[in-house]
């Protein structure tokens, strides 16, 4: 059954082949038996999940199912679910349960999806390899001794594994599309405002965004279609009509204009990584499309401005957790000022420290126009080189990582080295334009991915570029050894 993808589970499900409780029950079973070594979930839930299967069975039964019901997905663990513990990967949060569902998580349970559970992830959605996280690092399953990127590393890795048939990520500067890329996995980061962040715990606001992590671009497209709409709940949502993401999965590629920026080809980039890419080139101009070299020359600001932006914005959404009203207190505080000072200290772990610090310096008195200011104003040209390059293309393709996933262990020591794997993600979150990570290849056994960028809500046509794609190559469809 986990063999199977999304699309065909949901068929399976609507032609009463299979019961969603047999379905769920397997994908259980393989999370008791594989996820011990991989560390890809932190809360598991059988009880809800064997609950919601049932009700789906019935709603089938009753001919009133969606495409997603009776379907086993998991959900990256800051997704806040009432009744169900909501830790974002950290000590401060590890005894919160929500008291209310977000948007997201809704929207699944409305179409009758199973939550199985919730998955790893970098604390606060921290970071770039699931290794901060309080509960250990996730393994990538294609070589355990490897890292599944992240901070989403826990849903690529239970997603790549089959144990579940998809789950959702959230993308602040690559956290969908390079894990994804690490465990040859479809994955998409929409328009900012285009799925809901009500409920979701934020790291920076003006660049998290929720998606899906699937095994293809069809999947992926099913997923969307719950998960995309206006919220009103969500001062940053954008009442801008749901389009119908399956419907032109099948459309020709013919004329289709493909940008290759020269900037993310350069010596950064490990070459076959790079080799595997130009073989994708060749596969889309069969299929029809134009290739042509372009500039996006901001790019290189990228990585200061988002660390500089980023923080700023984590240093004041985290400030709420303060020992008072929820999540973790330190024991027998002397006054006030010890308990603001030690909950904070013992609740958050070193990456997010260190990212509290330096947004907080970035927005002090004096610093603010130096640092903040100057930040904000190469977003702007970033942007502004993303409108410039869809005047003469349709879509931008590159790397979603300069290299095949790292071993666990190897940047976590050097902070700098973990930020630069984020160098071609970054500034998709910065213009705030949706991408697509997809698989292209592998070397020596790890996967090597890419990325198709795309204007404001091209998501449609992003997932029909990667379906086509998906139609003449066989990436998406391995596994990994012995799952």
């Amino acid at each position: 059954m986990h063999e199977h993808t999304l699309a065909q589970l949901s068929r399976a499900l609507q032609s009463k082949t299979l019961s969603s409780v047999e379905l769920t029950e397997h994908y259980l079973k393989r999370i008791e038996q594989l996820d011990p070594l991989l560390n890809s979930f932190i809360t598991v839930a059988p009880e809800l999940a064997l609950a919601q299967a049932k009700a789906a069975d019935a709603r089938i039964a009753g001919g009133t199912a969606t495409a997603l019901t009776g379907i086993p997905l998991a959900h990256k663990d800051l997704f806040c679910t009432t009744g169900l513990r909501t830790s974002c990967g950290s000590k401060m949060l590890d005894n919160f349960i929500a008291p209310y569902e977000s948007s997201v998580t809704s929207r699944f349970i409305d179409a009758g999806a199973v939550t199985l559970g919730k998955t790893n992830m970098d604390e606060f959605a921290m970071g770039s390899s699931t290794e901060s996280s309080f509960y250990g690092p996730t393994r990538n399953p294609w070589n355990t001794e490897h890292v599944p990127g992240g901070s989403s590393g826990g849903s690529a890795s239970a997603v790549a594994a089959r144990l579940c048939a998809a789950a959702t990520g959230t993308d602040t500067g690559g956290s969908i599309r390079q894990p994804a890329g690490f465990t040859a996995l479809t994955g998409l980061k929409p328009t900012y405002g285009r799925v809901s962040r009500w409920g979701m715990i934020a790291y920076a606001s003006s660049l998290d965004q929720a998606g899906p992590m699937a095994r293809t671009a069809e999947d992926c497209a099913l997923m969307m279609q719950v998960m995309a709409g206006f919220d009103e709940r969500d001062s940053t949502s954008v009442d801008v009509p749901v389009a119908d993401y399956s419907a032109g999965l099948n459309d020709s590629l013919k004329g289709l204009r493909i940008g290759l920026p020269k900037e993310y080809f350069s010596d950064g980039l490990d070459a076959e990584t790079a080799d595997a890419i130009h073989a994708a080139v060749k596969q889309f101009q069969s299929l029809g499309a134009e290739v042509k070299e372009i500039s996006l020359p901001n790019a290189e600001l990228a990585i200061p401005a988002y660390y500089v932006i980023a923080p700023a914005e984590a240093s004041s959404n985290l400030s709420r957790f303060d020992g008072v009203r929820f999540g973790y207190r330190c024991e027998d505080p002397a006054d006030l000022t010890d308990l603001y000072k030690r909950s904070r200290g013992e609740g958050f772990g070193p990456e997010v420290k260190r990212r509290i610090m330096v947004g907080a310096y970035a927005l002090s008195a004096g610093y603010y126009d130096a640092y903040y200011l100057q930040a904000q104003k190469i977003r702007r040209l970033i942007k502004n080189d993303f409108m410039a390059a869809y005047e003469e293309v349709d879509v931008i393709l590159c790397p979603t990582s300069p290299t095949p996933p790292f071993k666990i262990g190897e940047k976590i020591d050097d902070p700098v080295s973990l930020y630069l794997t984020d160098i071609y993600t970054i500034t998709a979150n910065l213009a705030g334009v949706p991408g697509v990570a997809l698989p292209a290849g592998f070397a020596n056994g790890l996967p090597l991915g890419m990325q198709l960028l795309g204007n404001y809500f091209s998501e449609a046509r992003l997932l029909n570029i990667a379906h086509q794609y998906q139609q003449v190559t066989d990436w998406h469809s391995r596994a990994p050894a012995g799952y």
